[in-house]
């Protein structure tokens, strides 16, 4: 679970391999320009600078807002690293602009013009107040392919639009709160910790990616809508498709459902347990010794299997696994053929093997004296010509943006100096002062 960072970010993360070396990434060649705070936004970019892109992210001078996220550790400029920045910094390079300022938002659009997407999720019509909406970005630069996450579209049109929008607005209105929600207790919020950002933002990057692709072949860039509830929706179908299908039910009382999707203790824990079919009915039938259950006419159906769950199904399953760990109880029953899983804590996730071979967890060394890593997650997607590489730390505020500006627009060390001088940028995050309390 371990990665190697690199000694700075002003090296270009494009350059051409050794002879013998892997081929090139996915998306090298390709810089993105990353407008972004919080999740959405960044979730996609991380996605993007793991498949090879050079992410500059641009904030600033104090930070984008998910540096003062809780928790939190203090990193090398003395100032605070929140977890949700920690999560989504990756391999990124940090350009700190103010984009109040006139000066700020012109080196912004002239960084735009060297970049070939420019992703931002600034909040809705905000890039557009500031001059750096996709007119004014590709009336500079045609062939941009911009990207842009708000909460209920980009257009304005939805009667939310206005709405300040988390993960946990998408998710609440998506429906998958009350389809879930235990009969007369409230819904539990957030209960994958922003579901609503990171899958908005796998939609980011499949947009991305498919206007790439058709900029190969048009020429032309083009501007990519996605709304948090939109992906929402898409991600939780199950709400809008059962209802249609006539599956409905008052939230305070318990839905009748023709299968068993529930969970049972084993050992101190709890185990995952699914059964949506007969035979997987009679699998778990024959190996908790109870065949009787197949001629049973409280069985007949599935939504039998559903009402003698709590009574009788669970007692026996829990008594079969009474000697059993929750991994040895639910190996078991997927060597039988029925669909079972060890309900893990944190520590189970941070120890677990498959997790470790897998790479599935970066450790990220802290600057403040505590000895324990910060763990994030590791790149899900794995490809057999872009193995897992070694990712650069979360970037310090404006690390880069003297390498930035310097290299890509020219700028001379007295001009950025000029401009940290006037408040426009922040260049040397080591020595400036931390940010105003």
């Amino acid at each position: 679970m371990d990665a190697t960072f690199g000694p700075d970010h002003e090296e270009h993360p494009m350059a051409s391999p050794a002879p013998g070396a892997h081929p090139p990434a996915p998306l090298a060649g390709i810089r993105v320009l990353a407008l972004e705070q919080m999740q959405a936004a960044p979730f996609a970019t991380l996605m993007l600078a793991r498949l090879g892109a050079d992410v500059i992210k641009v904030e600033s001078p104090v930070g984008e807002s998910g540096r003062t996220s809780q928790p939190a550790v203090t990193d090398a400029s003395g100032r605070p690293a929140g977890a949700t920045f920690l999560r989504y910094g990756l391999g990124k390079r940090s350009v700190a602009v103010d984009l109040k300022n006139a000066r700020g938002r012109d080196l912004v659009l002239d960084l735009a013009e060297s970049c070939d997407v420019l992703v931002e999720n600034l909040g809705p019509g905000r890039a557009d107040r500031l001059g750096l909406g996709y007119d004014a970005v590709s009336g500079r630069h045609p062939g941009i392919v911009y990207l842009s996450i708000t909460g209920f579209g980009a257009d304005g049109e939805s009667p939310y639009a206005h709405w300040p929008a988390y993960a946990g607005v998408a998710e609440a209105m998506s429906g998958i709160y009350e389809h879930a929600r235990t009969p007369g207790r409230p819904p539990v919020i957030n209960p994958m910790g922003g579901l609503g950002d990171t899958g908005t933002g796998m939609f980011g990057v499949i947009g991305v990616l498919a206007a790439l692709r058709q900029r190969e072949q048009t020429g032309h860039g083009q501007f990519v809508d996605v709304a948090m509830y939109d992906a929402m929706i898409a991600i939780c179908d199950i709400v809008p498709n059962f209802w249609s299908l006539g599956v409905r039910r008052d939230p305070d009382a318990e839905l009748r459902m023709p299968y068993i999707l529930s969970s049972f203790r084993v050992g101190g824990r709890w185990c995952y347990v699914q059964v949506s079919r007969e035979h997987q009915f009679q699998r778990l039938a024959r190996l908790l010794d109870r065949e009787a259950w197949l001629t049973d006419p409280r069985f007949a159906d599935r939504f039998g299997w559903h009402d003698h769950w709590a009574g009788v199904i669970r007692p026996a399953l829990e008594h079969w696994a009474k000697d059993l760990s929750a991994t040895a109880a639910a190996e078991q029953l997927a060597a039988a053929g029925i669909t079972a899983a060890p309900c893990n804590s944190a520590e189970d996730v941070v120890h677990d093997p498959h997790v470790a071979l897998r790479n599935m967890l970066v450790a990220i060394p802290r600057a403040d004296g505590v000895p324990e890593p910060v763990l994030v997650a590791g790149n899900p997607v794995k490809m057999s010509r872009h193995p897992d590489s070694a990712q650069t730390a979360p970037p310090l505020v404006g690390e880069d943006t003297r390498a930035v500006l310097t290299d890509l627009l020219g700028l001379s060390d007295t001009s950025v100096d000029a401009l940290a001088q006037a408040g426009v940028i922040a260049a040397d995050p080591r020595t400036a002062a931390g940010p105003p309390a």
